[in-house]
């Protein structure tokens, strides 16, 4: 074009035609930049929705005492609503921030894990930090010499603190009331400083809380009824394969029968398994094998054979093969301890092993990991027929079917295992139900034993054996502290096991000032 010379259509039409294309190649720009923003916002959405992650601890204690199991993703509660519950239930928690009200304990030796107690593990699944239980909420436990002592923490002690019930029987309270409703709950998460983005709020609202309540629903109607029927296990116990017949098993087990119906025992100790390799495991004795019965101990916190972690469990299993229980602090008149051996190793030995004279406690004798028959232990049989050879059944024939984790080695029995008793000065109160108080109790013939004690404390009676264990009145006023344990109740019974019963008293006391040594 000649600079001055009138511009023509053609070039006019030239002229327009490129803005356009600038225009149209601006516009398929922005858009493509729209979409790959979008895209990279779902694909980011569908990556943490998918995404399945856990911190891992390079020290055994805390993987034992924080590691995920791989409970979370299909038993668990989220995160941040695990964290606002005390608010939103004060009444629940008795007014105090956190979990301790259920006997929860915390390890304030370790503030890297923040508010959650020892035994509660979190796992990312399905785009949400969820929590939920590992080994030690069942298997960690604490002492003190004297009231005004702080508690030392045992991992592989039984818990002594922790109310299971209570707290179950709390969750599934919660799962139709008011509060745990979308916005009480979203508005208790933002008061508490947790912060929730838009699309997380629509995520929570359409999706989290939703199968929260629809899972707690769910298990309310299987499980509500079971507790119903059962006295209140107490701090310590739980009924171990009940509540996995009715809540887990598809189809469940139901109706239980009247005798299987109550089956809550202590939690046991967990020290030294790899001396206990081939005994008869479990409180009555229904597995040889570690592995199985580790992993049917996993199912019953939680997991399931689709969520279950193996190399999470077998860590734990590894460091429990030589974990030793602390050595008992209670010091006894060497004389008397020497005739109370004698006494033992007469008595005792065959069925339990013994404490050497160096201290060290010997995985020996004839009947030691062996199923003493119900008609000779005598001791109270809810435990033992809670499992049911139609449970075994179910065992064998569901549980990890097609994968080398397949139940094998499970049986039904017809009495207790006679346990080894390395540590025994945690494991308190005693026999397999928790039902007699103190070493010297369990002395005594049956019907000298207390009828109803407090069970919860953790201050070591160093007179008696075992927790400080005052009498107390079932049909009274509750106690201020701990829990009332009846011995009247179903599954609570505290007779048999009279070995020992009929020596003098003077042969009680030297065999006691033996037995505090363990």
């Amino acid at each position: 074009m000649t600079p001055g010379a009138p511009i023509t259509a053609v070039e006019v039409e030239l002229a327009r035609r490129r803005r356009w294309r600038r225009w149209i190649v601006a516009a398929v720009v922005l858009v493509v930049l729209v979409a790959l923003v979008v895209l990279w916002v779902v694909a980011g959405a569908a990556l943490r929705l998918t995404d399945e992650s856990t911190p891992r601890f390079d020290d055994p204690v805390e993987h034992f005492m924080h590691g995920s199991i791989g409970a979370e993703p299909a038993s668990g509660l989220p995160y941040k609503l695990w964290a606002v519950l005390p608010d939103l239930f004060p009444e629940a928690f008795e007014g105090r921030p956190d979990y301790t009200a259920f006997g929860f304990l915390y390890d304030t030796d370790d503030p890297d894990q923040g508010d959650l107690p020892i035994g509660i593990s979190r796992r990312r699944a399905f785009g949400v930090e969820v929590v939920w239980f590992n080994c030690a909420v069942c298997h960690t436990g604490t002492y003190r010499l004297d009231a005004e002592a702080e508690p030392v923490i045992v991992p592989g002690m039984p818990s002594n603190n922790l109310d299971l019930y209570g707290f179950v029987a709390f969750l599934l309270d919660i799962a139709d009331d008011p509060r745990l409703a979308t916005e009480p709950v979203l508005t208790a998460i933002e008061a508490s400083g947790q912060s929730l983005g838009l699309l997380e709020r629509v995520f929570w609202t359409n999706v989290v809380l939703p199968q929260v309540r629809e899972g707690l629903l769910f298990r309310q109607v299987r499980l509500g009824p079971l507790l119903a029927e059962q006295p209140a296990w107490g701090p310590g116990r739980v009924d171990t394969f009940n509540p996995y017949k009715v809540v887990s098993l598809v189809p469940p087990i139901r109706p239980l029968t009247e005798d299987e119906a109550v089956g809550a025992a202590d939690f046991p100790s967990i020290f030294l398994q790899g001396p206990r390799a081939g005994m008869s495991l479990h409180w009555d004795g229904n597995n040889p094998s570690l592995a199985e019965r580790n992993l049917s101990a996993a199912l019953g916190a939680g997991v399931t054979p689709e969520t279950v972690d193996h190399a999470a469990i077998e860590r734990v299993a590894d460091w429990l093969l030589t974990l030793p229980p602390p050595p008992s602090p209670i010091e006894t008149d060497d004389a008397l301890a020497v005739e109370g051996r004698a006494l033992y190793m007469d008595h005792c030995a065959a069925c339990h092993g013994y404490l050497a004279e160096d201290g060290t406690y010997r995985f020996e004798g004839e009947h030691l990991g062996q199923v003493e028959p119900i008609d000779r232990i005598g001791t109270d049989p809810g435990r033992l027929d809670s499992y049911t050879p139609a449970f075994r059944e179910r065992q064998l024939s569901d549980l990890f079917a097609g994968t080398p984790y397949h139940f094998r080695h499970f049986v039904k029995t017809d009495g207790y295992a006679n346990h080894p008793l390395d540590g025994l000065w945690l494991r308190a109160p005693y026999l397999h139900n928790g039902s007699v108080p103190t070493l010297a109790d369990l002395l005594l013939p049956p019907h000298e034993r207390p009828v109803a004690f407090v069970r919860g404390f953790d201050v070591v009676d160093q007179d008696r054996g075992g927790f400080v264990a005052p009498p107390c009145d079932p049909d009274g006023t509750a106690p201020a502290e701990g829990f009332c344990f009846d011995t009247r109740l179903p599954g609570n019974g505290s007779q048999g096991h009279v070995y020992g019963t009929t020596l003098s008293e003077a042969e009680r006391s030297a065999l006691l000032a033996y037995l505090l040594r363990f």
